[in-house]
């Protein structure tokens, strides 16, 4: 069976930075195409980053850019987000995803999930 394990996650003030990882366990899984995702209380799940197999050319949402950094180390088969300049309206339960599909952006391109781990940033 493969798990996701995303990890980093905590409380932190606004304008504070936190570093999440997702990494693979059980049998063998490389991290292919992986993605962010997150999910506010009441909220969809919305997309954050996205970085290929290769590492070239990351995506963000409008609302991360120029704050987050994806990146991937595929010796370690882990994919990190660094999040800087944290504002309250970004707590939410980060998942990281892997997949396939063309749509990068949405849930459905995805076929494994992690659990997720909650970022809170106060204000």
């Amino acid at each position: 069976q493969v798990l996701l394990v995303e990890s980093g996650g905590g409380l932190v003030q606004a304008g504070g930075s936190l570093r999440l990882s997702c990494a693979a366990s059980g049998r063998t899984f490389i991290l292919g195409n992986t993605g962010w995702f997150r999910q506010a209380p009441g909220k969809e799940r919305e997309f954050v980053a996205f970085i290929s197999w290769t590492g070239g050319s990351p995506l963000y949402a409008d609302s991360v850019k120029g704050r987050f950094t994806i990146s991937r180390d595929n010796r370690k088969n882990t994919v990190d987000l660094q999040m800087s300049s944290l504002k309250p309206e970004d707590t939410a339960v980060y998942f990281c995803a892997v997949g396939s599909g063309s749509d990068y952006n949405t849930p459905r391109a995805y076929d494994y999930w992690g659990q997720g781990t909650q970022v809170t940033v106060s204000s």
